[in-house]
């Protein structure tokens, strides 16, 4: 302990103070003692112990590392008072505190690195983060002597694959493994720094932190990073590094790396939206094929927020009403006469606007809305179908044709909804035409197949949809109950458009006459089994010309209509034939 007087200076000081400062008691008496227990180099503490000498605050608790004369240094806990009996003296007591201090350093070293990579875990690696993020947006406000870029960079990545070395070799060798690669993690971080030091002298560049964040996940934090080119760089050695074999303990096993790279403006991001951004870009890199790196891109990103959107609001907007159907007509070749219409169903989004169904009946698909949406696109077309029917007994009646997924077939009755649906509308069956891709009927069998024959057999058609695109096994088309091939719009582009003049005048490129002769021998294959055809993409009069001389049933596309509204179709069926769009 040491008196202080109010100016700051040691009145009395006592053997323990001399001992702990390497000096005589006596000596002291004098000195200044904001210098004896280093209370000037903080601002801060420097501003409190000056209002503590001024009576204006009555304590201050600090703590401090002291240099010592035989180049030793302890850690203390510095109290500073007014003495109860003397108006104009301070008591300045200090403990020493260093073994203490060295304990807690040893339990947070154990509470924040992993036991068996001794990296830093989880906790260290987020504390890092925040501070760095913090301490970016801090200098963002303060344009003197920035030495740092003001940005961040994350190399996130787990191990393709770890999970089966835990499962057949067991978690001895497992961890083995980990400590190996977080051993070449290290170097190659360690290299990354030197080559930054090198060519950024001045500058606070270092080494990238490396850190196991859990299980097999990995992530290399670059604070002050100089760009996307830094980080790839970073993100290539460390998929080179991980690519050579590891031997432990006579186990030879090689591992790859699948890593998500972000890098961006620290003042403009937060610790969870780095993260999160990391975890969908080493997703992205999963889905890719695994054993490379992806670098963050928005675009994408806005891409699959607005796909978790979407299919988090779908099921209840078939409840909201958000759906509608609009119809294309099916044009006989022949004569012009519409002689059906096929369902596009559109979903009237509150946000998005009017989505087709390219954006999202996948996701429908996905989380099994399909069964739901698909039950409602089946009824609406089938009730409007009759309803033309109906309001035109002078004319033939048309069909109505509606897409089906294969995860219909599987997860509802659909044989007994379609058998529901017709009798409820009072439509006839073979005014009701349901369309499967290529892809869908390959390998139908079991209950598919059931279905399919079931539906045949009470009068519904079954088309193939984009015929030619898929596995094109002819074998099936003898096997399926199917009544109809819809050639897919690629082989029709793929025909001359007029003469060789005018052929020449166009500029969508060479046309095809490999897909001429493919769509001709497909229709008369498909007319010896007893099937008709209709061409789907149909948009010049060439075009038609072409597909009615090969025996096309019907015709589909732009050339005749676009998807339009059902009171647009009550109003073709009035014509005699369909008009040109």
């Amino acid at each position: 302990m040491a008196v202080v007087d109010r100016e700051g200076l040691v009145v009395t000081a006592n053997a323990a103070m001399g001992a702990l400062l390497g000096a005589a008691a006596e000596t002291l008496a004098g000195r200044v003692a904001a210098e004896l227990v280093d209370l000037a180099s903080d601002p801060r503490t420097w501003h409190a112990y000056r209002e503590v000498l001024r009576g204006r605050q009555a304590r201050l608790r600090c703590t401090r590392r002291l240099k010592r004369p035989g180049g030793t240094s302890l850690w203390v806990q510095v109290s500073v008072a007014p003495l109860p009996e003397e108006e104009r003296a301070i008591l300045l007591s200090v403990s020493d505190i260093s073994d203490n201090r060295q304990l807690q350093a040893r339990l947070r070293h154990l509470q924040m690195h992993d036991p068996v990579t001794r990296l830093p875990n989880r906790a260290f690696f987020f504390e890092r983060l925040a501070a760095a993020l913090e301490r970016d947006a801090y200098d963002a406000y303060d344009t003197y002597d920035v030495v740092g870029t003001g940005r961040i960079g994350l190399v996130y990545l787990d191990l393709d694959g770890f999970k089966a070395v835990n499962d057949t070799l067991g978690h001895r060798v497992g961890d083995r493994l980990l400590a190996a690669v977080a051993e070449r993690l290290t170097r190659c971080a360690e290299a990354a720094g030197h080559t930054r030091v090198c060519a950024l002298p001045g500058t606070s560049a270092g080494a990238p932190l490396v850190a196991r964040l859990g299980g097999d996940e990995f992530a290399l934090l670059v604070e002050d990073s100089t760009g996307t080119e830094q980080l790839a760089d970073l993100a290539e050695s460390v998929l080179k590094a991980l690519q050579a074999p590891f031997d432990l303990a006579g186990q030879r096993l090689s591992v790859s790396a699948s890593i998500g790279v972000v890098e961006r403006q620290s003042a403009s991001t937060t610790t969870t939206g780095l993260m999160q951004a990391a975890d969908t870009t080493l997703y992205w890199a999963k889905a890719d094929g695994k054993a490379r790196w992806t670098l963050f891109d928005p675009e994408r990103n806005a891409h699959r927020m607005t796909r978790q959107a979407l299919s988090s609001t779908l099921r209840a907007a078939v409840g909201r009403g958000e759906f509608v159907l609009e119809y294309q007509p099916l044009v006989g070749m022949a004569d012009g006469e519409v002689r059906g219409v096929e369902a596009l169903v559109r979903w009237h989004h509150p946000q998005f606007g009017v989505l087709t169904p390219n954006r999202f009946i996948s996701l429908a698909e996905e989380d099994g809305s399909i069964v739901q949406l698909g039950r409602w696109i089946l009824a609406t077309a089938c009730r409007q179908a009759r309803r033309w029917q109906l309001d035109h007994p002078d004319r033939a009646p048309i069909f109505v044709s509606v897409n089906v997924a294969v995860r219909q077939v599987w997860d509802s009755d659909l044989v007994a909804d379609v058998a529901e649906i017709l009798a409820e509308t009072g439509l006839a069956p073979h005014l009701l035409q349901l369309e499967l891709t290529e892809s869908a009927l390959m390998g139908s069998a079991g209950r598919p197949l059931q279905a399919l024959k079931a539906l045949s057999d009470m009068g519904v058609r079954i088309a193939i949809d984009d015929f030619g695109t898929g596995y094109s096994n002819l074998a099936y088309l003898s096997r399926l109950p199917v009544s109809v091939l819809k050639l897919d719009g690629a082989f029709v582009r793929g025909f001359q458009y007029g003469t060789p003049q005018e052929d020449e005048a166009e500029d969508d490129g060479q046309p095809n006459p490999a897909d001429e002769i493919i769509v001709e021998a497909l229709v008369q294959l498909a007319h010896r089994l007893g099937l008709t055809v209709t061409a789907e993409g149909v948009e010049t009069d060439a075009q038609a010309s072409r597909l009615r001389r090969l025996g096309c049933d019907t015709g589909q596309g732009w050339l005749y209509s676009r998807a339009v509204s059902p009171e647009r179709i009550a109003e073709i069926l009035g014509t005699a034939a369909c008009p040109r769009a």
